[in-house]
């Protein structure tokens, strides 16, 4: 029974050829045998989407099939490196994983994350703050190089200096092509004949760094700082990779944070609450704002303080001051207290009849 084709790349039988090319891009790098090594499922499945992207690319092929004609595949995969000349057309000389050769992309070394913590005035306003790390460095004697004086590496003789070798190899679906790091160099491009004694011709040494780090006014806890190329060095020509400082904000037993905004609590007595009062308020920035509070004001009023918040990360403003008034209520009261709350009560109309009596 002949294949579906169009089953196999998982398209409509009216598909475009573009969608034909996209529908077998994706199945490539999922069944590929470098991407499935010891698995002869996805190397079967990688030779039937090559077989039907042949098929249903090629519009001649595609109108014999389609008729129901037999398509003799044979003398396509015969050839040596048959599936990676497939694979060029497709994916072009950059290969089905985005590259002629592994080793050709620039080496990089890995991100290093560090943590900070700061107080909640440092997050609100900036600060800078020194930061201490262990990693590879590039070797200060060779300069990263890893050789020693005034001589340099040499290219690699193997790889030209791409860093990496084609090699072929054989599996269910016949002849590949792969790319493989450089054994010789391994996948540096060049290789070193009078070694760095600093750094054994690596071009990196471990150690310890430390740096001040500006932190911006108005981070909050899991911002991260990026710092391009502080990162743990390759030497030999790599590029260094970054270093993330993620910021850590500690509690200020003062205020409450919400985003931009923070929140204070005060509390009032009951008459204070009736009659208004003043409370001195702290300031994040240091020092005390007068709040006016207001006459009948009600346990868990918020009083805005306009413009006495977080400033804006990367933007100019800030957020608000909220301060939420508490009323406290006396648990025990004179009989002198207790007279004056029932004449108040009396007046008011709160009390008609004398409440039961009650230890005072």
């Amino acid at each position: 029974m002949a294949k579906d084709y169009y089953r196999i790349l998982g398209v409509a039988r009216d598909a475009s050829t573009a969608e034909i090319k996209s529908a077998f891009r994706r199945l490539a790098r999922e069944t590929h045998p470098d991407a499935n090594p010891d698995n002869p499922e996805a190397e079967a499945g990688f030779r039937d989407a090559a077989e039907a992207y042949e098929v249903l690319s090629n519009p001649e092929r595609r109108q014999r099939y389609d008729r129901g004609d037999t398509i003799d595949l044979g003398d396509i995969f015969a050839g040596f490196g048959g599936f990676d000349d497939i694979l060029r057309s497709v994916f072009g000389d950059g290969g089905l994983f985005g590259s002629s050769g592994a080793a050709t992309r620039p080496r990089r070394g890995t991100d290093l994350l560090v943590r900070v913590r700061v107080s909640l005035e440092q997050a609100a306003f900036g600060c800078d703050v020194d930061v201490t790390y262990g990693t590879n460095f590039a070797c200060e004697t060779c300069g990263g190089s890893g050789a020693k004086g005034d001589s340099a590496p040499l290219t690699c003789g193997t790889c030209g200096g791409a860093g990496a070798v084609r090699m072929a190899r054989r599996s269910i679906v016949g002849t590949m092509m792969t790319v493989v790091e450089c054994p010789d160099c391994s996948g540096k491009g060049s290789v070193v004949t009078d070694p760095c004694l600093g750094c054994s011709g690596s071009g990196i040494t471990y150690g310890e760094r430390t740096m001040t780090v500006e932190i911006p006014a108005g981070v909050s806890t899991g911002t991260r700082l990026r710092l391009s190329g502080r990162g743990e060095a390759v030497g030999r020509g790599g590029r260094a990779g970054d270093l993330q400082v993620e910021i850590q904000v500690e509690p200020d037993p003062r205020f409450e944070r919400d985003d931009i905004d923070l929140y204070h609590h005060v509390d009032v007595g009951a008459v204070e609450a009736t009659l208004g009062t003043r409370r001195e308020v702290p300031l994040l920035e240091g020092g005390a704002e007068t709040l006016e509070i207001p006459a009948g004001t009600q346990p868990g009023t918020l009083l805005r303080m306009t413009g006495f918040g977080v400033p804006r990360l990367g933007r100019k403003g800030r957020g608000d001051l909220f301060v939420r008034v508490g009323v406290t209520i006396p648990t025990q009261i004179s009989e002198e207290e207790r007279t004056l709350l029932m004449d108040l009560g009396r007046v008011r109309g709160d009390i008609t009849a004398d409440p039961a009596n009650t230890d005072t």
